[in-house]
Formats: C-alpha cells, sequence, structure tokens
C-alpha cells in the first residue's frame, strides 16, 4: 500500500472527536451513522482528521473492526 501509514490506526483508537455532537468519542467509537452524515453532507473535513475519519469510515463498511481491538489502550 503506498502511501500507508500504520501509524494511523494506532490513532484512530486514542483520538477523540474534536467537535459536534460525538465530541470527546474516541474515533474508533464514533456509529457508522455519524460518519454516513458526513459523506451526506460534504464529505469529511480536510487535513489530519478528514482522514482519520475517512479510514476509520471504510474500517466500519468493510466489517474490519475487530482488526483494531489490540491496538486500544
Amino acid at each position: 500500500m503506498e502511501g500507508f501509514n500504520p501509524q494511523i490506526l494506532k490513532e484512530i483508537c486514542e483520538v477523540k472527536m474534536p467537535f459536534g455532537k460525538y465530541q470527546n468519542t474516541i474515533l474508533m467509537d464514533l456509529p457508522i451513522s455519524y460518519l454516513e452524515w458526513f459523506m451526506r453532507n460534504g464529505g469529511f473535513p480536510k487535513g489530519k482528521l478528514g482522514m482519520q475519519l475517512s479510514t476509520i469510515y471504510e474500517i466500519k463498511l468493510n466489517g474490519l473492526t475487530d482488526l483494531l481491538k489490540p491496538l486500544r489502550r
């Protein structure tokens, strides 16, 4: 995977959503419905947070959340 940074998976399990309805929720714990809301309303924010949200969206969409469990604190 060109350009893939495994650090992002660790961050998804530690970083909290900085704003909105799910403020202070760890990104991994965001419901897929919230991530889908972003997709319906113009997409994810730009920058690192957008990349993290996009990644967790793809992980949840494809049923791969169990792969992140070992990374949780």
